[in-house]
Order: structure tokens, then sequence, then C-alpha cells
């Protein structure tokens, strides 16, 4: 019987807790002069995203103290995302250059946009 409670205890515990993982489908957006233009939408499966536009190639999503992915478009553009800002509905992002001349390319941010998920 205290089997039975416990794997019930453990079944119970692993839907209640939530994923810091992206998932779902987003509108993609780019700040141009102090507005923002819708691109394209993404869908995010945990560590892989992909975009709607067939051409572009998969993308990597890279967990840490920062969520980066990678191959966003072409494969020198890189996307930083805060930890906390995959909880909202709107995420915000920067955008780096991997061929940048700085010693590290994650200093230096060359745009920036919006992820809105799509309900």
């Amino acid at each position: 019987m205290k089997y039975f409670a416990l794997i019930i205890t453990l079944l119970s515990m692993s839907f209640i807790q939530k994923t810091d993982k992206l998932n779902g489908r987003y509108n993609y957006l780019i700040e141009d002069d102090n507005s923002y233009i819708q691109k394209d939408k993404i869908t995010f499966n945990d560590s892989v995203f992909v975009f709607d536009n067939k051409y572009v190639p998969k993308g990597k999503v890279s967990y840490g103290n920062v969520i980066l992915l990678d191959n966003f478009i072409n494969r020198d553009l890189i996307i930083s995302i805060s930890k906390d800002e995959i909880k909202k509905d709107t995420i915000l992002f920067y955008m780096h250059d991997k061929k940048s001349s700085s010693a590290n390319y994650l200093d230096e941010v060359v745009g920036k946009g919006k992820l809105i998920r799509i309900k």
C-alpha cells in the first residue's frame, strides 16, 4: 500500500512541475526605428526551434544562465534571452553577431526583438 502511495505522489509531482524550457508557437518581431515588425512565426520544442519559413534551417536552444538560440536565420546570428523571460507571454531578446570584433560576441548587441506567444 505504501508503494502505491509513493507512485501516486511521484506521478502527481511530475504533473505539477513547470518546465523552464521554451515550448509552443511564437510570432517573431524585430525592432526597426523604435517600432516592431513581424518577420515570421517560430515553433519551439524543448531544445529545437523551427521557423514557418521552410527555407530557414532548424536551430538549437541552449539552456543555462542565459538561453541562447543558435543558427537563428543564419549561422553567424545568435539570440540571447534572459532566463526569467521565458515564463512571460512576450519575451524580449537580443541579437549578437558571432563574427563580432569584440572578444566576447555576447557583449555586443546588434539588434533586439520580441517573441509573442500565439495562443
